[in-house]
C-alpha cells in the first residue's frame, strides 16, 4: 500500500469511527441505534467487507512499525452483552496482525486468587508490553457492570465492610480514570469498545446458538437468564461510559446488530489510534549500515 492510499484510508477510518467516539460525560446510550450502519445499506455489505480487508492490511503495517519502534503499547478493551460479537470482531479485525505482536486475554468470573487482590490486579498483570497490542475480552470494567447488577458478587470480594458504601461505584470510576491516566502517561494508548447490540438481535443470536448444532458450545443457560437484568445492565453501561470516557482513553459505542458494520467501525477506530502515535521504523546508525554492507559483501563473495 503506497503512502497516498495509506493517508486516504486513515482519513476514511477517522470519518467512520468519529460518530461513535465518546470522550466526556454528556453521552446518552439512547442516542446510539444498535442497528445503525450510517451511510451503508445492506447492498453495501460487500463494499464494507472490502474496506475491512484493506483496513486489516493497513493494521498489519501499523502493527509492524509499533513492534519495531518498541516505544508505545496499545490496549484495546472490549465490553458487551452476551452474543454482541466481541469474539468475531477481535478475530476479523486482528486477522492480519503478527501473532508475536498481539496478546489476547479473556476475563471470566474471578478466581479465589483474584479475589485475594484488588479488583484491578488480574488485568494489571496482563497489560501489553511496549511494541505490542493487548486485547482484553472483558476487563476490570466488569467490576462496575456485572458486580453492580448483582450486589451479591460484591459481598464475596472480601472487602472490609466499612469500604462498601453508597459511593463505591463513583470511587471505582475514579480509580479506573486514574489508572488509565497513569497508563497513558507511561506510553500505553487505550481504546475501549462497547458493542451495542439490541435485545431483539441478542434473542435472535441466542436462538441460532440453540438451533444450530455447531453453535451449541457457545450457548449458556446463564446467558439467557441475564436478559432478565437487561435494563439494569443498560443503566450500568451508560453510567460507566459517561464516567470513564476521556480524550486520552475514549469509549467507542459501536452499533452491533450488523456484524459486518461493527467490524468495520472497530477496525477504523484501531487504525485511527495507531496512526495517531507517529509510528515509524527505527533509524539505523551509520555504524549499523557499515555492518550491513560488510555482511552483504561477505555473503556475495562466499558460497
Amino acid at each position: 500500500m503506497n503512502k497516498r492510499d495509506t493517508k486516504d484510508l486513515i482519513k476514511k477510518a477517522r470519518k467512520l469511527a468519529k460518530p461513535f467516539r465518546v470522550t466526556d460525560g454528556s453521552f446518552r446510550l439512547k442516542d446510539i441505534d444498535p442497528g445503525d450502519t450510517r451511510e451503508f445499506t445492506s447492498e453495501d455489505k460487500p463494499r464494507a467487507k472490502e474496506a475491512l480487508a484493506m483496513g486489516v492490511s493497513l493494521l498489519a503495517d501499523l502493527q509492524d512499525m509499533l513492534y519495531a519502534q518498541d516505544r508505545w503499547a496499545v490496549l484495546l478493551i472490549f465490553q458487551a452483552m452476551d452474543a454482541a460479537g466481541k469474539d468475531g470482531a477481535i478475530k476479523h479485525v486482528m486477522s492480519g496482525v503478527n501473532p508475536q505482536g498481539c496478546q489476547v486475554f479473556s476475563f471470566k468470573a474471578p478466581s479465589s486468587a483474584d479475589l485475594d487482590h484488588d479488583f484491578l490486579w488480574r488485568c494489571m498483570i496482563c497489560l501489553p508490553e511496549r511494541g505490542r497490542i493487548g486485547i482484553f475480552n472483558r476487563s476490570y470494567y466488569e467490576e462496575i457492570l456485572v458486580v453492580r447488577v448483582h450486589p451479591d458478587f460484591l459481598a464475596k470480594q472480601k472487602l472490609p465492610p466499612d469500604l462498601i458504601t453508597k459511593d463505591i461505584w463513583n470511587e471505582r470510576f475514579q480509580d479506573i480514570r486514574s489508572f488509565e491516566r497513569y497508563l497513558g502517561r507511561n506510553g500505553v494508548a487505550i481504546r475501549k469498545f462497547f458493542l451495542h447490540v439490541s435485545r431483539k438481535e441478542q434473542k435472535k443470536r441466542f436462538l441460532e446458538r440453540i438451533e444450530e448444532p455447531e453453535k451449541h458450545w457457545k450457548f449458556s443457560a446463564n446467558d439467557a437468564k441475564e436478559r432478565e437484568h437487561w435494563d439494569d445492565y443498560m443503566d450500568a453501561y451508560e453510567d460507566m461510559i459517561r464516567n470513564t470516557a476521556t480524550k486520552a482513553a475514549p469509549w467507542y459505542v459501536v452499533p452491533a446488530d450488523n456484524k459486518w458494520f461493527t467490524r468495520a467501525v472497530v477496525a477504523a477506530a484501531v487504525i485511527e489510534a495507531l496512526s495517531s502515535l507517529d509510528l515509524e521504523y527505527p533509524e539505523v546508525s551509520q555504524e549499523k549500515l557499515k555492518e550491513l554492507a560488510a555482511a552483504k559483501r561477505a555473503l556475495q563473495g562466499g558460497k
